[in-house]
């Protein structure tokens, strides 16, 4: 991910408490990032993978906990992201947050759009998608 991209991103999510991090994978720059600058910041996958220091890890399906009783990880935050997330998570992500009154904002894989009602917010290289339905989808 480039600099600039990065910064984007993290001055964009940097005004939340408290975010989670959809399908982190190996790319923990954004997290990193959050977590020092003071954001609490909570790191999902389906995989178990290292997260930097300061972002704390559960291993979770975003698919899975739409549906679920439970909110897991996700219950309390202000805001979930996910970078280049693909399609068929779109909808499941947004049920989730919206189940707990946090934003979600995401950007896609390559060309693809995006499988919900969002707002697109420009930034140096790509294009952030904030879901409509969020509770701060007018920031």
């Amino acid at each position: 991910m480039r600099d600039s991209l990065r910064d984007a991103l993290v001055t964009r999510l940097d005004g939340y408490e408290r975010v989670v991090e959809v399908g982190i994978g190996r790319a923990s720059a954004v997290a990193a990032e959050l977590a020092e600058r003071g954001v609490s910041v909570v790191a999902v996958d389906v995989y178990d993978v290292p997260v930097p220091e300061g972002v704390r890890f559960v291993r979770d399906d975003v698919v899975a906990r739409a549906d679920a009783p439970e909110l897991g990880p996700y219950e309390g935050a202000d805001a979930i992201y996910a970078l280049n997330v693909p399609v068929e998570l779109h909808a499941p992500t947004a049920r989730v947050a919206r189940r707990a009154d946090a934003d979600f904002l995401f950007t896609t894989l390559g060309y693809d759009e995006p499988s919900i009602p969002v707002r697109r917010v420009s930034l140096p290289g790509d294009t952030l998608y904030v879901a409509d339905d969020g509770p701060g989808a007018r920031r």
